[in-house]
């Protein structure tokens, strides 16, 4: 990062007033922004404040805007990366309309930060869809998945390894190569019935493991994000599952279980499972359990193997917080 261009973290509790004092701003203005998935407050070191807010523009992209700041400017690193988390493809200035556009990933980034920003863009290509085809009476759940088909495939092909789905025909890979297991619309008949939660969910898997993942749970806003060995996120915050919550009453069935593992990754629930049915499409549950096992949780087969993601499989498993209340989930 430049020398005149310090990094910024997100804002907690508190850091509010000072913050309020700095844009002009009371506290409970700045409250939606460390709750609401479509807001941000960022700080620095030397008392750089902005406040972003992700909304609509003209064209149906999403875009990132800057309500306020001080001493950060449009395309400072920190600002563009939350652009990218959120599918965006610009950050534009409120006051001014003064825009920057969000550049692409660098050919010599890593695979795992590559897969990232082309998902969270195809992410928000699903997310335009299905609010269009709600809009426009479309409830039809085989003709909204291709519709969410054709606004993801092209995306993550930008990546340049397969995109395996239900609806795509790419050749799966060679060996232990990467490969992408995409679920662009899960839960499409809550969709279209408005019942939350749905979400798109794609995962990087190389050697039967997933390498990144990220769930964008489009009937609220949030998304997770995972890069295997350094960690989960939701909504740019670290999270972890819970350690200190008993097994017995905690698992949760959403209707989307790429949801339902996130759940259990930020600790939101203490632990899920898969065993009494016939299981879930590796699509399905992919992007789930990349963010489930970068955050430090376990998935284990009903047996209590390991879980291995290939292509065209159907996955039955326990998810948890450790391997021990995982084997105690089999148990029962």
């Amino acid at each position: 990062m430049p020398a005149d261009r310090p990094g910024l973290r997100m804002a907690t509790s508190a850091d509010l007033t000072a913050v309020g004092d700095a844009l002009g701003l009371p506290p409970a203005a700045l409250a939606p922004a460390l709750v609401e998935p479509a807001a941000r407050a960022l700080v620095g070191s030397e008392g750089q404040v902005v406040l972003l807010r992700r909304q609509w523009a003209h064209d149906s992209d999403a875009e990132a805007v800057v309500v306020r700041r001080r001493g950060v400017p449009l395309d400072h690193p920190d600002v563009l990366a939350v652009a990218v988390g959120w599918g965006c493809t610009r950050v534009r200035h409120l006051a001014s309309d003064r825009w920057v556009a969000v550049p692409g990933p660098s050919g010599g980034a890593p695979l795992p930060v590559r897969f990232l920003h082309f998902a969270a863009l195809a992410a928000t290509r699903v997310e335009t869809l299905a609010a269009v085809a709600r809009l426009e009476g479309e409830t039809h759940p085989e003709a909204v998945d291709a519709l969410a088909q054709a606004a993801a495939v092209p995306v993550l092909h930008r990546l340049g390894v397969p995109v395996l789905s239900e609806g795509a025909g790419d050749q799966p890979p060679v060996g232990d190569g990467p490969w992408i297991a995409l679920d662009p619309l899960g839960g499409t008949r809550s969709a279209a019935m408005g019942l939350p939660p749905w979400a798109f969910s794609a995962a990087l898997v190389q050697g039967g493991r997933p390498v990144a993942g990220l769930v964008a749970d489009l009937s609220s806003g949030r998304r997770w994000t995972a890069v295997r060995s350094l960690g989960a996120w939701r909504d740019g915050m670290p999270v972890r599952p819970r350690t200190d919550a008993a097994v017995p009453g905690a698992v949760r069935v959403t209707g989307c279980t790429a949801v339902d593992l996130c759940l259990v990754a930020d600790g939101a629930v203490a632990a899920g499972r898969d065993v009494d049915r016939t299981g879930r499409h590796v699509r399905d549950v992919a992007g789930g359990l990349a963010v489930l096992m970068a955050a430090g949780g376990t998935a284990l087969t009903p047996d209590g193997g390991p879980l291995e993601l290939r292509p065209g499989a159907v996955v039955r498993f326990v998810a948890a917080a450790d391997e021990t209340a995982a084997r105690e989930l089999i148990a029962r």
